[in-house]
């Protein structure tokens, strides 16, 4: 009895995943067994879809150059490590940070 009521489930989900698919929603089988549990528990449906679409489009609109990449002699392996600068920190292995001039206004 258990069993089929798990069978029965998988079926399930696999007939949405397929829809899910053709409609081009770009939920992976995970994503879209979250969105059904969260609408099961009384989450309404076209709030969700109004919540993946904002945060697609705020993840498209960070650019690559926005994210901070590790450079091998800024991670906790190399930091500080370089083996041919005598103990002292090179330009490449120390990472440089840039203060901001302040701007006044006349309100300061």
């Amino acid at each position: 009895m258990e069993d089929q009521k798990i069978q029965e489930a998988r079926e399930a989900m696999d007939i949405l995943y397929e829809i899910s698919t053709l409609l081009n929603t770009g939920l992976d089988r995970e994503a879209l067994s979250l969105c059904l549990n969260l609408c099961e528990n009384g989450v309404n449906p076209e709030a969700l879809a109004a919540v993946i679409k904002e945060l697609r489009r705020e993840s498209a609109s960070i650019k690559p150059s926005d994210t901070i990449t590790p450079t091998p002699s800024s991670t906790a392996s190399g930091f500080g490590n370089n083996s041919n600068t005598s103990g002292a920190n090179s330009a490449t292995s120390v990472p440089v940070v840039k203060k901001r001039k302040k701007i006044s206004s006349e309100n300061d």
